[in-house]
């Protein structure tokens, strides 16, 4: 051991300071055991950002940072989002409608303004399409439809569920890309008939409709690029299953740490 030390040029008093370090108890166990507690129940979809904003509201005042290299010691990695999105745009059809929305994403009460789209999985040899209708209030999935096909049937539907918990009075403005079924004299009834107003994203520019592109983004990362699925009816389970908990449990950032129901709660009862 002197000889090491001699060479090492190590003091005594250093060397036995840091092996009874190394063997005492880890002085951020608890910490380590509420960061890995977070990530699991967020069934490993929080980033160290969400992971800080659960850990403050326990109480625990901690930087970003040491989470982020805390996570990393412990290897809880949320993967990065990957892009691929569908596209139901079948040529020139015509401006239906304007772009009313002009990317202006917020809304200062529910039922105010609502983004909607459509997105594909596929399972094997089958696909599988999800039409969900978001409010920007709270960025909350008030309605959805899961069919085999993008047809418009699948987008009137989760239209007609979202229309159907508007209050009297409630008259949103319903913004999507230019696909066929937003073009279509049905969908546009449907809007008339509730007194909605249609807003349209410009052609061939996601970015007017970025939050409900978001939105497919975290799914397809948080969920669908995670499993293997054995078939459609597993990923219908599954969307079903991830809807509800993105909006009862899934914190975001820009509802200050809380997740949409408990936004709207909250904002509500103010």
């Amino acid at each position: 051991m002197e000889i090491l030390l001699d060479v090492a040029g190590l003091p005594r008093s250093t060397f036995f300071y840091h092996q009874s370090r190394l063997q005492g108890p880890d002085p951020r166990a608890s910490l380590k055991a509420a960061v890995t507690e977070i990530f699991e129940k967020s069934r490993a979809r929080y980033g160290h950002r969400r992971v800080h904003a659960e850990l403050t509201k326990q109480g625990w005042k901690i930087a970003k940072k040491t989470v982020l290299k805390l996570m990393r010691s412990l290897r809880l990695v949320c993967k990065v989002r990957r892009k691929k999105r569908y596209s139901s745009y079948q040529g020139e059809q015509g401006v239906v409608a304007p772009n009313l929305l002009k990317r202006q994403f917020d809304a200062d009460a529910p039922n105010k303004k609502w983004v909607t789209d459509v997105t594909e999985f596929s399972v094997g040899d089958q696909k599988l399409y999800l039409s969900p209708v978001m409010d920007l209030f709270d960025r909350q999935i008030i309605s959805y439809a899961i069919g085999s096909s993008p047809n418009l049937e699948l987008a009137n539907a989760s239209l007609r569920e979202a229309l159907a918990t508007l209050k009297d009075g409630q008259k949103p403005l319903v913004h999507s890309d230019q696909g066929f079924q937003y073009q279509h004299r049905l969908w546009r009834l449907l809007l008339q008939n509730a007194g909605a107003v249609q807003s349209m994203s410009r052609k061939a520019n996601c970015y007017d409709n970025a939050v409900i592109e978001n939105f497919f983004g975290h799914l397809k990362e948080e969920l669908f690029n995670r499993v293997r699925f054995l078939n459609a009816d597993a990923l219908t389970a599954a969307l079903h299953d991830y809807i509800h908990w993105y909006n009862t449990e899934r914190i975001s950032t820009k509802l200050n740490g809380l997740s949409p129901v408990q936004y709207r709660v909250k904002a509500l009862v103010a």
